[in-house]
């Protein structure tokens, strides 16, 4: 991560969840309406970077990282499962006394608040979903080859590591990344402990975790957005217009010229989209 990038985008705090360390950050008011925002998979929290500030004249702004993800603590044998990651949002939003949050979440981070909802009883005021993880099947050939072989893409020399990730990550995108966009996502997986920890998660992701959801989409409890990268190869706009016809009422957008990573591809759609829900809501 470039040091200029690093500095303006800070997670100063850290929560400890079942004995590891969260790390998090606030950004706007704390007079404000609280939002939250939950970052997916193979990201971390600056992901929102180009976002966040748009938002903060109408809501304070929670972001952390996942565990074993970004700045977030990744240790050998770590459990970062989604479902771990549900259990972790709920005690987030305990920790921080948030009890009815708008809720932003992205990929992983989609099927991390509907858990939270669904199964572990977390009120929203609304929810928006960016190409969420949320109806089977899901996950890339690539992911599957390495969920069978994690022990040796983990063994991989670094160089090769390398030299795969920013190919994976930059897949995520319709438009070509800049360097400095594929630095800051590439970086937190370097290094004999982000290596590890990048294939960990990939061999952690279980189909299950979406499963046992999938028939209580209907008993969602909030106003629901959907925005979907119409050129997303990792997760067809299809799944978003099938994911919308399973939640009452909820409304989908499709962002044309973008792909799965719309932080980067249009992330002025996403700001006009929560921007105009969020003075609705006033």
């Amino acid at each position: 991560m470039s040091s200029e990038a690093s500095a303006s985008w800070s997670l100063p705090e850290t929560f400890t969840f079942e004995g590891h360390a969260v790390r998090y950050g606030t950004l706007g008011s704390a007079g404000n309406l609280p939002l939250v925002l939950v970052h997916g998979t193979p990201f971390s929290s600056i992901v929102w970077r180009r976002i966040a500030p748009h938002l903060t004249e109408h809501r304070q702004v929670f972001y952390f990282d996942l565990l074993g993800y970004g700045r977030s603590e990744m240790r050998t044998d770590q459990d970062v499962s989604l479902a771990v990651q549900g259990r972790l949002f709920t005690a987030l939003l305990e920790h921080w006394r948030l009890t009815r949050p708008d809720v932003v979440a992205h990929d992983f981070g989609g099927c991390t608040a509907l858990r939270g909802h669904l199964l572990h009883g977390c009120e929203y005021r609304s929810l928006t979903l960016i190409d969420p993880v949320a109806l089977a099947p899901w996950g890339s050939p690539f992911v599957r080859h390495v969920r069978e072989h994690e022990a040796a893409f983990a063994g991989l020399p670094p160089y090769i590591h390398a030299a795969i990730l920013p190919a994976y990550i930059a897949g995520a995108a319709f438009r070509p990344l800049s360097a400095q966009a594929l630095q800051l996502y590439v970086a937190p997986w370097l290094g004999a402990s982000g290596q590890a920890a990048f294939y960990r998660q990939i061999a952690q992701m279980d189909q299950r975790y979406t499963d046992e959801m999938e028939s209580r989409y209907g008993e969602i409890r909030c106003p629901v957005m959907i925005l979907w990268g119409e050129e997303d190869d990792w997760i067809p706009v299809a799944r978003g217009r099938e994911l919308a016809s399973r939640i009452p009422g909820a409304a989908l957008r499709c962002v044309p010229g973008s792909g799965h990573l719309m932080q980067e591809d249009a992330p002025e759609a996403i700001v006009a989209a929560l921007l105009g829900l969020l003075t609705e809501q006033r």
